[in-house]
């Protein structure tokens, strides 16, 4: 089901007499689960054209790497080979997207796009609704309640957005079919890259080679699948009371196949909801309530990846508290070698730059530490952003952006005023040792990283 409130027209152009619809593929890339893909298909059999799908692939996107753009391009493979089952040619060219697609529109007759969330995302759309002569239709798919539906504004926390979250999800937990092209476009002669040659693509294109692929994750709509199957039969059950144990591999590993839309959410929602686990409540709460929460706030706030986009109480707490003496100041340099007296935040950094994840709650210790042990909180907040979108495989993303902006008190409340931190919540390495065993964790990764 194709909910009306998923789908928003971007101009006011009328349908032109073009050779084919055209799905320009941005934030989904995946061929499941995926409206913007349907909703093209539905388009095109109505029109009685047949359905291109393109995708731009922009080398000058910030922090392109090895790593980030393997994955992505490990998964358009996948969706190419999938849509060419459905007969469906799929196109993508080295060229900055609203570029490509403003070129490739000229002979469509409607283009459609997938929802994105981020300011760059929001300003392609907005150059290609301006430039391109025929109508521009976009399709929110890449979360389960479309944000402008669960919210009109910019939500405080968690405790806001759930009530409003949870009075529309049995209307948007609905299946989506997939729908039938009538007309094949594999005839149509576009010049593509060929995603046989990921190796040669990635090689080929100007980025920064020295963050190679991560060894154990590895892109794809199928390896999501084959993750969250595996997550269901052997985590999901003890999800709740395991997961903030980094020596316990209780997480579902979804957030960078979110990141790339190589996997639905709703997808994965409907999978959990079948089950009769009693860790599904807590996860849903996860993907849904707070995933969300983290769309509503780079939505609605255009300086989500900054110290400004912070609530004025964080801001004014922080700065007040700026020149307090630190037991230890480090450089960027520092932080990025993992080069502290820490040995569990030097294991967290070195987690996320060998294996492109780092566990969930080191990344709340990983983020209060460097407030601690920076001059400012605006330089702080700055390093995060960095190596956070440098290494993560899910960087570059709400999630990110909101976790990071959590370590400084977006979504949560004013506690005991201390020293640096003023109001923030502050985290500390007894209080790592109290949930687990610190120690085993920073063991781990050392041995891990050391036979790399």
């Amino acid at each position: 089901m194709i909910q009306n409130e998923r789908i928003k027209y971007l101009n006011d152009n009328k349908e032109k007499n073009g050779d084919y619809v055209l799905y320009w593929m941005q934030s989904s890339q995946r061929t499941e689960y995926n409206h913007a893909l349907e909703y093209s298909i539905l388009i095109a059999n109505s029109l009685n054209k047949p359905l291109i799908v393109f995708f731009g692939l922009n080398e000058n996107f910030p922090n392109a790497n090895t790593r980030n753009i393997s994955f992505m391009l490990e998964g358009l493979y996948e969706v190419e080979k999938s849509l060419e089952d459905r007969r469906i040619k799929f196109v993508t060219w080295k060229k900055k997207p609203e570029i490509g697609v403003t070129e490739i529109s000229n002979d469509a007759s409607v283009v459609v796009v997938d929802k994105g969330y981020q300011r760059f995302e929001q300003d392609w759309r907005k150059y290609v609704a301006k430039n391109i002569e025929c109508p521009l239709i976009e399709i929110e798919t890449n979360t389960v309640i479309p944000v402008e539906e669960a919210s009109k504004k910019e939500e405080y926390a968690a405790a806001t957005i759930r009530p409003k979250i949870n009075k529309l999800l049995n209307y948007y937990l609905s299946p989506l079919k997939l729908s039938k092209p009538t007309i094949s476009s594999l005839s149509f002669r576009i010049d593509s890259l060929n995603m046989d040659e990921i190796e040669d693509i990635t090689k080929s294109l100007k980025i920064d080679k020295s963050v190679q692929q991560s060894p154990y994750l590895f892109g794809g709509t199928s390896e999501a699948k084959n993750n969250l199957e595996y997550f269901i039969k052997h985590k999901l059950d003890r999800y709740e009371d395991l997961r903030n144990n980094p020596n316990l591999d209780y997480l579902s590993n979804m957030s960078p196949y979110l990141h790339f839309g190589q996997i639905s959410p709703l997808y994965i929602a409907l999978k959990i909801q079948q089950t009769d686990s009693p860790g599904k409540e807590a996860f849903l709460e996860e993907l849904i309530v707070r995933r969300e929460l983290s769309m509503n706030y780079v939505y609605y706030n255009t300086q989500y990846s900054s110290f400004g986009g912070l609530p004025d109480w964080c801001k004014k707490t922080l700065e007040l508290h700026e020149k307090d003496s630190r037991e230890h100041t480090y450089s960027l340099k520092d932080f990025e070698n993992s080069n502290t007296h820490d040995p569990y935040w030097n294991a967290a950094q070195n987690e996320m730059i060998y294996t492109g994840k780092m566990h969930g709650y080191m990344r709340m210790y990983w983020g209060k530490k460097v407030i601690e042990w920076t001059n400012s909180p605006k330089d702080a907040y700055e390093i995060l952003i960095y190596l956070n979108d440098k290494y993560e495989l899910d960087g570059r993303d709400p999630n990110g952006y909101t976790g990071i902006a959590w370590c400084f008190g977006k979504h949560d409340r004013p506690w005991v005023e201390r020293k640096i931190f003023g109001n923030i919540r502050y985290m500390n390495d007894k209080g790592l040792r109290r949930k687990f065993d610190a120690d085993a964790y920073a063991k781990k990764i050392n041995d891990y990283t050391s036979n790399i």
